[in-house]
């Protein structure tokens, strides 16, 4: 079954309406018509069963046969913070693998070894709507504006259990999830290229960030970005 975005506001109890670029695609590139079935997700975590009743110029609006609660979602509320990279095409080959994984929030940072100063946040987004609908997920994972490492810091308190990816760390020093299992909200960070400072790294463990060892080899950032939310998340359903 097909699936589309529509916002929470455009949903009641029985009925929906699709508008925008989802009904433009809908329309014209899937040639949806009326009486069709298709799925329908709201971003917060529901999907719909709904047939479409009505098309007109600007709008679907459909008929909900079916509810489902926090479909194909993980358990575990994941933020990833990662520094944004040089090469803007890779940031977008992480947002949609993590969006893919399941990953529910990602915050683009700013470090002392981060060289872009801006964010396409908008770009983002877009792309992790995408990654949602093709990987059958309900929940539209938000990209936050960019930020630095210490306005991160100050939001701590938010997290059950606060992760930071470091290479340096002796084999000895790995830390396993904690009996295989994690809290609610989890809050992962992963440096730029070049890591993140071992001041960065210090105040982060001041903040109560555990180091997080991924392994005797150097991983790209966008490789250890999908590494980290992989373990965590996919170790939930093992």
């Amino acid at each position: 079954m097909d699936y589309f975005y529509s916002p929470p506001e455009h949903i009641t109890n029985d009925a929906v309406t699709i508008e925008g670029e989802e009904f433009s695609h809908m329309t014209h590139v899937m040639r949806k018509k009326e009486g069709d079935q298709i799925r329908v997700v709201n971003g917060k975590g529901t999907a719909f069963d709904v047939v479409l009743e009505r098309i007109n110029q600007k709008a679907a609006h459909g008929k909900i046969l079916r509810t489902y609660e926090q479909y194909h979602e993980p358990h575990v509320n994941i933020t990833l913070g990662v520094g944004v990279l040089k090469n803007p095409s890779k940031f977008d080959f992480l947002v949609e693998k993590v969006t893919e994984l399941g990953v529910k929030e990602i915050i683009p940072l700013t470090t002392e070894r981060t060289i872009p100063s801006h964010a396409k946040v908008d770009r983002w987004q877009k792309l992790a709507l995408a990654a949602m609908k093709q990987s059958g997920r309900s929940y539209l994972p938000v990209v936050r504006e960019l930020m630095t490492l210490d306005e991160v810091l100050t939001q701590r308190d938010l997290f059950d259990l606060k992760l930071i990816a470091h290479e340096e760390e002796q084999p000895e020093s790995i830390r396993s999830l904690p009996d295989g299992t994690l809290p609610d909200n989890v809050l992962m960070l992963v440096g730029p290229e070049g890591g993140f400072t071992l001041e960065e790294v210090l105040n982060c463990r001041k903040a109560g960030f555990q180091t997080f060892y991924l392994g005797e080899r150097r991983l790209r950032t966008e490789t250890a970005a999908v590494v980290m939310a992989a373990l965590s998340i996919l170790s939930q359903h093992s």
